[in-house]
């Protein structure tokens, strides 16, 4: 298994300069950012034709409905970014509408406004007595420990009639020597799982050597997918064949009509959807990591995006220093949003994503550090019912800096691979990373 750990000065200290850095925006961009909901947008899939609308695909979704405010390719190219950021906010809102409103049931909004799985909080750090304590006060109490991390997480089911702000104050105060968090939810760079139901699930042979990791959707067998691919899942129906994870699966190993970074890579592909409303939550992700360490993954891509959790950062940190090195897109909610998780962690390789003329995608969101840039627009990757489409997305960037950064085997040799016009530009992170790969497809 390749080893980074010696290869990180600049993911650590040079990163806490420009997280100061990335903070010290303008008035009217910081006030955006404690206007805008952090939520799932309508830019990052697989685009059905050029007259779609981005956000939109025929096949079946988690939110089945047209997103209010969704733009189309003009728009992006058109709009001010002033006009652009009110835009994605609108979209952000009206998604966070549509999930609450069709799956209430499973899903409900934290203290932070951020969607999480209803009536479940996960802590860390609880002793004994404050755990008993919970148990006393009417919570539902489940103990487990992450394989691969050796990370003991309790998971509480909330008392009828709280509400998930309700319940995580008074856990607090209950048990203030630990950690309490909801169980956060994350999308695909901003969108829904894409599902359907007769795609076959990619499989055969037995990854070894060095693989590389996916977690997202699971992926469909596809005739690019030429490699050996292990799925397991981590959430109610799971392993299924998602749109986004087979795309995001092509870029990475992908070989004939569409070829990946790193062509014929043995692929370990963790789904955390299924058919779970309330899939992609920060505990599936934990519980992926922890199976990506155990296995021995060298490098994992998680185009996901979502709030700040502390279960989320503290796996990381532990699959770090267990070899994972995670690799996640900046997500598509534009630069006045938020920074994305868990790309924003500093432990994380963060990716943005270009155009075919080598321009920052202007719906591209942003983390505390931007460490890579790659091709997310006007390429093709794998469609789940067979052939290639269009993609559009740093969902779609960031499978291909993975797949360098495995081939390469250190951060050094892939930041000596990558290129960059202008160095005073740091948008691009330490520059553009498999500039070429659209070409191929």
């Amino acid at each position: 298994m390749a080893h980074f750990d010696d290869e990180t000065t600049w993911l650590s200290t040079s990163k806490r300069q420009r997280f100061e850095e990335s903070d010290m925006k303008s008035t009217r961009a910081l006030i955006l950012t404690i206007l805008l909901l952090t939520g799932p947008s309508a830019k990052a899939q697989l685009l059905p034709s050029a007259g779609d609308t981005l956000g939109i695909d025929r096949a079946l979704t988690h939110v089945q409905e047209r997103a209010e405010g969704a733009l189309t390719q003009a728009d992006l190219d058109r709009l001010s970014p002033a006009r652009l950021a009110e835009r994605l906010m609108s979209s952000r809102d009206a998604r966070i509408r549509a999930l609450l409103r069709q799956h209430g049931d499973s899903i409900e909004l934290d203290e932070r406004r951020q969607p999480a799985r209803r009536g479940v909080i996960l802590l860390t750090g609880a002793t004994a007595s404050s755990v008993e304590a919970l148990r006393k006060a009417g919570y539902g109490v489940e103990s487990e420990v992450v394989e691969g991390l050796g990370l003991s997480v309790t998971r509480l089911v909330v008392p009828q009639g709280h509400t998930l702000i309700r319940a995580l104050k008074q856990v607090r105060s209950i048990a203030p020597e630990a950690q309490p968090s909801a169980d956060n939810l994350y999308f695909p760079s901003g969108t829904p799982v894409l599902l359907m139901e007769t795609a076959a699930l990619a499989g055969g042979g037995s990854p070894q050597g060095r693989v590389a990791g996916l977690i997202d959707g699971g992926v469909a067998r596809h005739p690019s997918l030429s490699g050996p691919v292990e799925q397991r899942g981590f959430a109610r129906g799971s392993p299924r064949a998602s749109a986004h994870g087979t795309a995001v699966a092509s870029l990475i190993s992908g070989t004939g009509m569409i070829r990946g970074a790193a062509p014929g890579a043995p692929l370990l592909v963790a789904d955390v959807y299924g058919d779970d409303p309330a899939g992609g939550s920060a505990f599936a992700i934990a519980r992926a990591l922890g199976w990506m360490a155990a296995r021995g993954v060298d490098v994992t891509t998680v185009s996901l995006v979502g709030p700040d959790n502390p279960l989320l950062a503290g796996a990381i940190r532990l699959a770090k220093s267990k070899g994972v090195t995670v690799v996640a897109a900046v997500g598509n909610d534009g630069p006045a949003a938020p920074p994305a998780y868990p790309a924003s962690y500093p432990e994380v390789v963060a990716v943005t994503g270009i155009d075919g003329r080598g321009r920052l995608l202007p719906e591209a969101g942003r983390a505390r550090h931007i460490d890579f840039a790659a091709p997310g627009a006007d390429m093709n990757a794998a469609r789940i019912e067979d052939g290639k489409g269009r993609v559009r997305g740093t969902s779609f960037a960031a499978p291909l800096v993975a797949g360098r950064l495995l081939a390469t085997g250190s951060l050094t040799a892939l930041a000596a691979e990558a290129t960059r016009k202008n160095k005073a530009d740091r948008r691009l992170g330490r520059g553009i990373v498999c500039g070429q790969c659209r070409n191929l497809n």
